[in-house]
């Protein structure tokens, strides 16, 4: 039953910069969307990621992706904000 559980919970499992504040994210339920961060990047510690040398400096945690350990996006919040 603990492996069912798992398999339902969505991951981002890949992320690859394209351009200006846009990653192509990869999920494990096979969807692949384009977030634009922009938006998000508007208030409180999110405008750290208009520097775009911290922008482009993201790395993947077992669910999302992440920033320093200190910014982080749902992958149901990225899934529903993706194109």
């Amino acid at each position: 039953m603990k492996g069912e559980f798992m398999d339902t919970i969505l991951k981002v499992i890949d992320a690859q910069y394209m351009h200006d504040y846009v990653l192509r994210l990869s999920f494990n339920d096979g969807a692949v969307k384009l977030v634009d961060f922009l938006p998000l990047a508007q208030r409180g510690i999110c405008t750290k990621l208009k520097d775009m040398n911290y922008f482009r400096n993201f790395t993947l945690d077992p669910f999302t992706v992440d920033w320093s350990n200190e910014i982080g996006f749902a992958p149901e919040f990225l899934y529903e904000h993706g194109e």
